[in-house]
């Protein structure tokens, strides 16, 4: 008989310098908020990087980097990243582009992995994309990560000791590979029970329609554990003993 506790799995692949990632964390939140069913629901962020040729520490301003990545002028950079900021304000998110520090997500992801193991997956994502986006924090650099690691609850020897080691890179690219063997091109993106997938920063409705959706055929397929109950004298909770 299926344990009571078996929860269906919803993975997330996102990168931490992803507005759209943030933006669709807050939608699909809202989503779950409505979702009567969220206790069934095991969320697990798998890493993803944008642009693994970043290096850390080059000086450029998120215009600039934007604007020679993608071969546009600055002035056009700086209005697209001024209508995301509108976008994630919408969201309840404050984006402040001009200040953010543009650097290789690798280590962030290495560290969200080490918070995973102790539970701490979606802590670990949510002060990452605060840090980054809010806070204009340079997550490349490995003091800071240390910190933000400390204030989610992790020991920051053991922060310390996974970023000078290079733990959990096998994981880190275990994700990426797998987003490329399922076709994931851009993030976010959400897979339902390998079954639904969600791309991007979509209405909070899309996403509670999926987990209606998804979540009802995994019910079905795994209905939970039934007890036959011999009765007898017991106490309860509010002190009626019979």
């Amino acid at each position: 008989m299926m344990s009571t506790t078996a929860k269906m799995k919803v993975e997330i692949w996102s990168d931490v310098m992803c507005p759209f990632c943030y933006i669709g964390k807050r939608k699909f939140e809202a989503a779950m908020s409505k979702f009567s069913d969220a206790a069934g629901i095991e969320l697990e962020w798998k890493s993803f990087q944008l642009d693994p040729t970043i290096e850390s520490g080059h000086g450029k301003d998120l215009y600039q980097y934007l604007s020679e990545r993608k071969g546009i002028p600055y002035e056009q950079a700086v209005q697209m990243n001024n209508q995301v900021a509108s976008m994630a304000a919408d969201a309840g998110i404050t984006f402040n582009p001009a200040s953010a520090v543009v650097a290789n997500s690798f280590d962030a992801h290495r560290l969200i992995h080490l918070a995973k193991k102790n539970n701490l997956g979606d802590e670990a994502e949510e002060r990452l994309f605060r840090s980054y986006f809010t806070e204009s924090r340079d997550f490349g650099d490995h003091e800071t990560l240390t910190q933000l690691g400390k204030e989610i609850g992790l020991d920051e020897t053991t922060v310390k000791e996974t970023l000078a080691s290079g733990a959990f890179t096998k994981d880190v690219n275990a994700d990426i590979n797998e987003a490329q063997a399922l076709g994931i091109r851009g993030v976010p993106f959400f897979v339902f029970d390998r079954k639904y997938a969600v791309s991007g920063a979509q209405a909070s409705e899309t996403f509670l329609e999926v987990l209606d959706k998804s979540f009802g055929e995994w019910r079905k397929a795994n209905p939970a554990a039934a007890l036959d109950i011999i009765e007898g004298q017991v106490c309860t909770p509010d002190g009626e003993c019979n």
